[in-house]
């Protein structure tokens, strides 16, 4: 099952010619989420040609206007094709009457159904049949949310000889195995699926945090994962201005990194006073503490794999 991660604007505050404003989706298996929406997010997605009718859910952090000024445009856009399934929102307290007041202002056309839900509290937000969103309270000038989505554990590599081995004939007998159910050998005899699978196999984990001061339990909450966008707004030099402003830099990303044991880092939100050459340098601050840190690229994109 493909799982990829498509990064839509890189930027902070204000777009810049070659740089829109923060946005992430993730395609998995033909679903897709989209994590904030800042201005441009449209172009992005023409570009890189994604079935943006397909979006099930959007995930916003907060409302600013540099995560949000996307979203009238995306909601109007759906209303130009038939769209059967609810689109899902989620945000902070006052994404819903953002949402209502474009609406209402610009007297948008919407042929769908627009399920908005504010979150509060911590905690699981939105579950597909084999994973899970969780929200996770951020530290900004305003309500923040930072998000998640994990895939369940995967059972164990099915042996088919072992199968073949304690009589259980090839055919659906095996794909009920591989679904941990018992089944029964040509001679009647039980078979159970730690018989004949590996050791259970860990799913995916993505997480997005982007607008907010670094603290300890960011690094709980985004543990383990695969691809962990980060906003890296500031050089370290800057860090009392980050501080100042509850942002932070691309080094302290670099350390929630490393103490979250993540396998890469893809640092977002870039300061617009940085041109491409100098967020070379707010990279190597940050290899310095995370080496399998990267700089995240308007329309990049980065395929998440198994590990096992």
């Amino acid at each position: 099952m493909n799982l990829e991660a498509f990064i839509l604007g890189t930027g902070g505050m204000m777009p810049l010619p070659n740089r829109h404003l923060t946005s992430v989706l993730l395609r998995r298996e033909g679903e897709l989420f989209l994590f904030d929406c800042g201005e441009g997010t449209q172009v992005s997605l023409r570009r890189l040609n994604l079935r943006w009718k397909k979006i099930t859910a959007i995930f916003i952090s907060h409302t600013h206007a540099d995560h949000v000024t996307g979203l009238p445009g995306i909601l109007m856009l759906s209303s130009q094709v038939d769209r059967d399934d609810p689109l899902y929102i989620f945000g902070p307290p006052r994404i819903a009457e953002y949402i209502e007041t474009s609406r209402r202002v610009l007297d948008m056309y919407i042929n769908y159904e627009i399920v908005v839900k504010e979150i509060t509290e911590g905690g699981a937000v939105y579950e597909g049949e084999d994973f899970h969103v969780r929200a996770f309270p951020l530290r900004h000038t305003k309500p923040c949310m930072g998000y998640t989505l994990e895939e369940n554990g995967r059972p164990g590599e099915f042996h088919p000889d072992k199968a073949a081995a304690l009589g259980v004939p090839r055919g659906p007998l095996w794909s009920r195995l591989q679904a941990g159910e018992v089944v029964r050998a040509s001679d009647g005899r039980e078979v159970r699926p730690e018989e004949v699978l590996g050791e259970p196999r860990s799913g995916r984990k993505f997480s997005f945090v982007t607008d907010t001061l670094a603290f300890p339990e960011i690094a709980n909450q985004v543990a383990n994962s695969d691809f962990f966008v980060c906003e890296g707004m500031f050089e370290r030099a800057l860090e009392e201005s980050a501080r100042e402003k509850k942002h932070m830099t691309a080094e302290q990303a670099a350390r929630i990194a490393l103490s979250a044991q993540v396998k890469k880092l893809a640092l977002i939100h870039y300061s617009p006073r940085y041109t491409e050459f100098d967020l070379k340098q707010v990279l190597r601050e940050a290899q310095e503490i995370f080496p399998e840190t990267i700089l995240s690229r308007d329309r990049a994109v980065f395929p998440i794999e198994f590990i096992d």
